[in-house]
C-alpha cells in the first residue's frame, strides 16, 4: 500500500472510465463530432473558440475559504486500500490543513499543514513530525503539483490547463477542447450549456514517460452561485495506477475560518 498521504493527497491532487473513453473516441471515429475546428485562419471559428475557452475559465470557483469532509476510497496495485476520512480547510492562497483518519476506526492518523513553501506533516500513531519543502507533494504524488496546483483541485477548478489551444470538437451535446503546456497535453470535456467541466484527461507530454491523469467531475450543485462537483473519479497511472473516488459529504465556502497548527512536544522530528 503507497504511504497515506501519497494515497491523499495525489486523490485530493490529482475518471472517465475505459469504457466511456471508448464511446468518445468511437463517436469521432464514426463522424458522430458536429464540428471540427482546425482553420486557424477561420475568423469565426477561432472567435467561437476563444469565446468557449474564457467561458470555461471563468467557471473557475473564486472564494476566500474553504472547508469539507471528504470520504475517500481508493484502490492500488494490491487491490482496495482502506476508506479514510479527511476534514479540509482552506485560506486560499495561503494555507490548507488537512486532518486524516481511519474510517473504520474513526481515529486521525495523520495531520498535515500545507503552505506556499513548506509541508508538515504529524503522524500520530508514530509520534512523529516531517517538516519538508513543498517539493515534497511532487516526491510522493510524482506529479508536478505546487501549492496553486493543490488548492485548485481540492476546490474542483481545472488544473495543468494550457495556454496553447491545440483542438475544439462538439461531440453529441459536450464540447472537449485539448490544451497544451509544458507537462501535460490535456483533454478537457464541458457541458454544452453551462461549460462546466465533467471531465480531464491529461497525458505526460515527455514520450519516455506513460504518466496519465483522468478526474471525472460529477454531482454538481448550486450553492450560494457557486457549481461544485460533490463527486470525483479520479485515476493516475504510470508504473502502477491508483483509482481514487473522492465523496463530499459536507462543504462551506467563504465562512470565517482561522487555521492553528500545533506540534506536541515530545513528538520525534524528522
Amino acid at each position: 500500500m503507497r504511504h497515506p498521504i501519497s494515497v491523499v493527497l495525489t486523490c485530493l491532487i490529482l475518471c472517465l472510465s475505459c469504457k466511456t473513453t471508448k464511446q468518445i473516441n468511437k463517436a469521432i471515429q464514426t463522424k458522430e463530432v458536429s464540428e471540427v475546428v482546425v482553420d486557424k485562419n477561420a475568423e469565426d471559428s477561432i472567435r467561437k473558440v476563444n469565446e468557449t475557452f474564457s467561458q470555461f475559465k471563468k467557471n473557475n470557483i473564486d472564494f476566500k475559504t474553504f472547508t469539507a469532509k471528504i470520504k475517500v476510497e481508493s484502490t492500488g496495485s494490491k487491490g482496495k486500500n482502506p476508506d479514510i476520512s479527511a476534514v479540509v480547510k482552506i485560506i486560499k492562497d495561503s494555507a490548507i490543513w488537512i486532518s486524516l483518519s481511519a474510517s473504520i476506526i474513526n481515529v486521525e492518523v495523520f495531520r498535515i499543514f500545507i503552505t506556499k513553501d513548506s509541508v508538515v506533516l504529524i503522524n500520530k500513531q508514530e509520534k512523529e513530525v516531517q517538516f519538508r519543502s513543498l517539493d515534497y507533494l511532487q516526491e510522493v504524488t510524482e506529479i508536478p503539483f505546487d501549492y496553486k496546483t493543490l488548492q485548485d483541485l481540492i476546490i474542483g477548478n481545472p488544473i495543468f490547463i494550457g495556454d496553447t489551444i491545440q483542438s475544439y470538437r462538439k461531440v453529441n451535446n459536450r464540447i472537449l477542447i485539448s490544451t497544451l503546456n509544458r507537462f501535460f497535453k490535456n483533454l478537457f470535456t464541458l457541458t454544452i450549456d453551462s461549460r462546466l467541466l465533467v471531465h480531464s484527461k491529461m497525458d505526460d507530454v515527455d514520450m519516455l514517460r506513460s504518466r496519465t491523469a483522468d478526474i471525472t467531475y460529477d454531482g454538481y450543485e448550486l450553492l450560494d452561485g457557486i457549481f461544485f462537483s460533490k463527486s470525483r473519479q479520479i485515476s493516475v497511472s504510470e508504473k502502477t495506477k491508483l483509482d481514487v473516488n473522492l465523496i463530499f459529504k459536507q462543504y462551506e465556502f467563504n465562512k470565517e475560518l482561522s487555521l492553528t497548527f500545533n506540534v506536541p512536544k515530545n513528538y520525534i522530528r524528522k
